[in-house]
């Protein structure tokens, strides 16, 4: 993806079955009406270290994430829109025109638990469909994890890699700034990475590549991106 004005919008069919799916994250605070709210970190605030370190996720996660949800409730309030599940909240502000800065905010509500979700301490190994799928896809469990570094240090700025599932197949893609696969026509996303320089430098400074590897690793969720294949 480039930019909003180059990336697909998505489809009736293909949003009305990524928001039954719920990607994976059932359960969080923003699955009933009401005021957006940020879901807990699915672990402790030190359990990623020394992949990723306490420090950065209490900016990342205490101060970041904190913020675009205090910023979309607060857009939701002035403009007097109705909170019916922050997927569709996503959608909805992408595909309305004078609604950039709500996307941004409610987008990167989502990316942000899209990414806590992607991880877990010492990570996992790479097994069951998704395994398949990788092999069939790019070769190797190696091919995949190797397209998905090359998405990330590919991304020229601010944004995120992801893993994704589209037209049977497994792709890695990037996202510029807040977007995300749930505006691109039949892509439903498995994993993602967050590549904004304040997710990786108080750690790694601008070695963005050396933070892939160890999230490669050493922290990547990938049991929680099979549970996100259709």
């Amino acid at each position: 993806m480039t930019d909003r004005r180059t990336v697909l919008k998505m489809g009736a069919v293909a949003s009305a079955a990524l928001l039954s799916g719920g990607l994976g994250l059932a359960g969080t605070a923003w699955s009933m009406e009401g005021p957006v709210r940020q879901p807990p970190l699915p672990y402790p605030m030190d359990a990623l270290e020394p992949v990723i370190s306490e420090r950065t996720l209490s900016f990342h996660y205490g101060k970041h994430h904190a913020g675009y949800v205090a910023k979309t409730n607060k857009l939701l309030e002035e403009n007097n829109i109705p909170f019916n599940g922050l997927e569709e909240l996503v959608i909805f502000a992408y595909n309305h025109p004078g609604m950039d800065d709500l996307f941004d905010n409610a987008s990167q509500v989502w990316n942000h638990t899209f990414y806590w979700n992607s991880m877990k301490p010492g990570g996992s190994p790479v097994r069951g469909r998704l395994k398949a799928l990788a092999e069939e896809s790019f070769g190797s469990v190696g091919g995949m994890k190797d397209a998905l570094k090359r998405a990330a240090s590919t991304r020229f700025g601010s944004g995120y890699a992801w893993l994704i599932y589209q037209d049977g197949r497994i792709k890695a893609m990037n996202s510029m700034n807040a977007l995300s696969p749930l505006v691109v026509s039949g892509a439903i996303p498995l994993l993602t990475v967050d590549v904004w320089e304040h997710a990786y430098y108080l750690d790694y400074q601008n070695r963005r590549g050396e933070y892939m590897d160890m999230l490669l690793d050493n922290a990547i969720d990938w049991d929680f991106a099979d549970a996100n294949l259709p």
